[in-house]
């Protein structure tokens, strides 16, 4: 099959470098040149525009930051939808919001082309090593077809159930987590403003009831001042927004999505959204004075 990327980021870029060390026919493309440099260097082909893409290939991949791009790549002015033929393949890699799914589904089927729902879990760096988890919502005939490119660079592969599923119980599982890192960077900052000894801080909340993965991602980072953004604290802001807003419309109340968002977006609008997600931290710190972090080594 002859695959086409469109965004080479984060995650993107890990995926293109799997798939082109596994032999796939690839073209990609991306907003900035040097990723694309960079996914040529390593064996993949540069696309002129996603529409031109999506013309020559077979199964057209969309792994970008929000919903809203995703639709103006598809469905904009010279779209790469339009030029795609019956039978194809779009596969929506973007965490978007469930609203989105149903729209894209529509219009793919449309035009006769499948519409594979395929959100992932996991970071940048396990994306690079080919470790990510796709969850996908749809046919198990459309999974299986697209099996064997999922597994260069995915180490597990959910069939969630029908198509819509996936992105829903990618939004509950990112709301969680955002809403973890959220919680602890708090707890973080008042523990630091009382003086308590921070070497213990994670230890010991890791040793009972307390205990996450989030924290294991992130907690020591966090103290050790490392905001690298290898999940952005404004794709945070995005992902659990898009959760706030399908709560709301399914009809549920939505407190706590709404003080996690708030306070994504207070960091956010404070400089920090190309930070990492524990940049929020500094919201709080920004009040007390004081940073939460390990203490210098003698």
């Amino acid at each position: 099959m002859r695959i086409g990327l469109i965004g080479l980021g984060g995650m993107g870029r890990g995926l293109a470098k799997n798939m082109a060390a596994k032999g796939i026919d690839l073209t990609v493309t991306d907003l900035a040149q040097d990723r694309i440099d960079h996914a040529v260097s390593l064996g993949a082909t540069a696309g002129k525009s996603p529409a031109q893409m999506a013309a020559k290939c077979d199964v057209l991949m969309i792994c970008v930051t929000t919903a809203e791009a995703v639709r103006e790549i598809a469905l904009g002015d010279g779209g790469a939808l339009a030029a795609m033929s019956a039978g194809d393949v779009l596969v929506d890699h973007t965490t978007v919001s469930a609203e989105h799914v149903d729209t894209m589904r529509a219009a793919c089927e449309a035009v006769g082309v499948h519409y594979a729902e395929a959100p992932m879990t996991r970071t940048p760096a396990h994306a690079n090593r080919g470790e990510v988890n796709i969850l996908f919502g749809g046919e198990e005939v459309l999974m299986e077809r697209l099996r064997p490119i999922f597994e260069t660079y995915a180490e597990n592969i959910f069939h969630v159930g029908p198509a819509g599923h996936a992105i829903r119980l990618k939004l509950i599982h990112n709301y969680i987590a955002f809403a973890n890192v959220a919680t602890f960077c708090e707890g973080f900052a008042l523990a630091a403003k009382e003086g308590l000894d921070m070497t213990k801080v994670i230890g010991i909340i890791s040793a009972a009831g307390g205990k996450s993965g989030m924290m294991d991602l992130y907690g020591e980072m966090t103290l050790m001042r490392d905001f690298t953004p290898h999940m952005s604290l404004s794709n945070a802001q995005k992902d659990v927004r898009y959760y706030a807003e399908w709560l709301e419309s399914a009809g549920l109340p939505g407190f706590m999505a709404q003080s996690v968002h708030q306070t994504y977006a207070l960091a956010s609008i404070m400089g920090h959204g190309d930070e990492s997600c524990t940049a929020v931290i500094k919201a709080y710190e920004d009040l007390t004075g004081i940073e939460a972090k390990l203490p210098d080594p003698e």
